[in-house]
């Protein structure tokens, strides 16, 4: 059923479109490693806020220059010493969780802490992977930031944002919240480091995603809409694939075929008016498809399919460790999120 958009809707789909197309074309012109920073950072500044202005500019390029100072802390100090790696990584992205509870600049540390959790995991097989990373995510955030300058030049809006700030949470839900987050993105990083899957990626941002809502029942309903953007956006992807073919190694026809899919599930994340859903979840699958495993030499039949898969099975995993932790916060006064 097709929706009907207002006005500054089509302008928003605008920008998201040629924002993260212009990500693109940077990144494979200039051949730089980690694409998918380059794709998802205009969509996550674009396409999550819905308005942008020097203080938001500010707060995403700080959060890219945090994560990577971060990182190379994390790197020196604390890479010979796993349980104190472990400690660490639990405090910094405690602090994250409770900096976006209590602070105006939740873009920052949400953005941040999606990057952060990516460089840490990565970057942690290898030296020169990590100083790679950090590098493609300056560029990323830096390249992001001006296009969106550009483009809100372009394409301005023409009535002013009308929103209200969410209710503040007590101070028991804010540790109930810092404690989940904090504990869940800490477990997650350490299965990934354990099994070693440092190709899934996908899955590894996935379980990241869905503990924003910050509670045990708004990641469940997450969780439910990003497994379905995820089959629409690899979909999506797959049918694109068919029709390009042999001509895969085509800059010019793949970089229009990313513009097509990027409108598509674009469109389908601003009519559905909901911040982080399934079109969200399916715009940003487009995002790391492309942005990350599409080169001349591979296509993306593989992926999408292992993308969906690792996907599901990681955010089941998260759903039912987050299940015992939530239950057991509950029990106490100081942790109970319906205090």
């Amino acid at each position: 059923m097709f929706i009907e958009m207002k006005a500054s809707e089509k302008r928003r789909l605008l920008r998201i479109a040629f924002g993260t197309t212009i990500g693109f074309a940077c990144c494979k012109l200039m051949d730089w490693p980690y694409g998918v920073f380059f794709t998802v950072f205009p969509m996550l500044l674009l396409g999550m806020v819905p308005v942008f202005n020097r203080t938001l500019a500010i707060e995403f390029i700080v959060g890219a220059f945090i994560s990577a100072a971060e990182m190379w802390i994390l790197q020196t100090f604390f890479k010979p010493f796993p349980t104190a790696m472990m400690l660490a990584i639990f405090f910094i992205f405690g602090y994250h969780f409770r900096f976006m509870l209590t602070t105006s600049h939740f873009l920052m540390w949400a953005s941040g802490l999606i990057t952060l959790s990516t460089l840490v995991n990565f970057g942690s097989y290898d030296a020169g992977q990590a100083t790679d990373m950090v590098v493609a995510t300056m560029l990323a955030a830096l390249i992001s930031v001006a296009s969106a300058y550009l483009l809100y030049w372009l394409i301005p809006d023409t009535e002013p944002f009308k929103g209200s700030p969410p209710p503040k949470p007590s101070a028991a839900q804010i540790n109930h919240r810092t404690l989940l987050g904090a504990s869940l993105a800490t477990l997650s990083f350490i299965v990934f480091q354990v099994f070693d899957l440092k190709d899934s990626l996908s899955a590894q941002v996935a379980t990241m995603l869905i503990l924003f809502p910050m509670t045990y029942q708004g990641s469940i309903g997450s969780a439910k809409k990003r497994s379905k953007g995820v089959a629409y956006g690899c979909g999506l992807a797959l049918i694109m694939q068919i029709f390009m073919y042999t001509l895969i190694g085509n800059f010019f026809l793949v970089t229009i075929s990313l513009f097509i899919t990027v409108m598509i599930t674009a469109y389908f994340h601003l009519v559905e008016r909901s911040g982080s859903g399934i079109g969200f979840g399916a715009l940003t699958t487009i995002g790391i498809l492309y942005g990350q495993y599409l080169t001349p030499h591979s296509d993306i039949f593989y992926t999408a399919l292992y993308r969906f898969s690792s996907v599901i099975v990681a955010m089941t995993m998260v759903l039912m460790v987050a299940y015992v932790i939530d239950y057991l916060l509950n029990k106490f006064e100081a942790t109970n999120n319906y205090a």
